[in-house]
């Protein structure tokens, strides 16, 4: 295969991979196996976007990835998650294709492709399932690809639909049941993407001057129990029976709270400079730049990750 078409699946050190997940069982292209890499990477490694914010850059080769989320047991956002959780399915054996996404959250504009998720087939099954691993906000285990189907996976709900779009290409939308109704959360297409459409998008979440990813602080832990969300100063938890809790933090917590929330360990020149950002942010809260503006909207965050 072109490397240009590929995951790079060979140059994963899949035991540190595998360590880092906690899995420890068969490495075989089953659906059993991929369920069970799916809860493992989505319930261990966090979402996060420190690195933009703070003014490093985000590479997307897996050298990069793997030393970020793996060894230096950082998170990341779903261009990192997909880079890695790809490479890894790659190397034990399973199809994997990429997908592009546009977070929507019930917004009635256009907004840009900004998250990367995967279409994956076993070895067993001739199915299609759904992975998103790089959301922040589960699932927990992969999707099956078939309008209409509805998932519970341990009180958290969703739901995949397809709808007629141009062209006669169909456009697929992934809802998120929440506390009072179903909340539109993405739609994507079955189109390939390949690392080189994602070292775009990633560019642009990075690096854009109307990216909240380049401005505030956002970091995401899931699991079956619950999902917790820091924004800016402000940490929210939400269970899958609907309760929630906002608290506000001092700027000088935030390192203390992402080691104890989110198992990201920073070092004491991050934390000064958190801290300093988080100050300004209880201030001067960010606002987009241009109200309104694709750019913008196409990259809010609600409770869950767009990049």
């Amino acid at each position: 295969m072109d490397p240009a078409y590929g995951w790079h699946g060979d140059m994963l050190d899949l035991d540190a991979y595998l360590a880092r997940i906690g899995y420890h069982d068969d490495r075989v292209a089953t659906y059993e196996v991929l369920q069970a890499l799916h809860y493992g990477h989505v319930t261990s490694i966090p979402f996060e976007n420190l690195d933009a914010l703070l003014g490093v850059p985000v590479r997307l080769d897996l050298e990069s990835v793997q030393h970020k989320l793996v060894a230096s047991r950082r998170g990341g956002y779903c261009y990192e998650h997909v880079v890695l959780f790809a490479a890894a399915l790659e190397r034990l054996g399973f199809s994997v294709t990429g997908l592009h996404g546009r977070v929507s959250r019930g917004s009635t504009t256009l907004r840009p492709t900004t998250h990367a998720l995967l279409a994956v087939r076993a070895s067993d099954d001739e199915r299609v399932w759904l992975c998103d691993v790089g959301f922040g906000s589960g699932p927990l285990e992969p999707i099956e690809l078939a309008d209409g189907h509805e998932v519970s996976q341990e009180g958290w709900t969703f739901r995949l639909e397809s709808h007629p779009a141009a062209l006669g290409t169909a456009q697929w939308k992934l809802y998120q049941l929440g506390q009072d109704d179903w909340d539109d959360r993405l739609t994507f297409t079955l189109t390939p993407h390949y690392m080189t459409d994602y070292a775009v998008g990633n560019h642009f979440v990075s690096t854009h001057p109307k990216s909240p990813f380049a401005a505030r602080i956002y970091a995401q832990s899931f699991s079956a129990e619950e999902h917790h969300v820091l924004e800016g100063t402000v940490l929210s938890t939400y269970t899958p029976h609907g309760s929630c809790s906002h608290t506000t933090i001092e700027p000088e917590e935030l390192r203390s709270l992402l080691e104890k929330c989110f198992a990201i360990d920073i070092d004491a020149d991050d934390a000064a400079a958190l801290t300093a950002i988080g100050q300004r942010q209880q201030t001067a809260p960010w606002q987009p730049q241009s109200s309104g503006s694709t750019a913008a909207e196409g990259l809010q965050i609600g409770s869950g990750g767009s990049g």
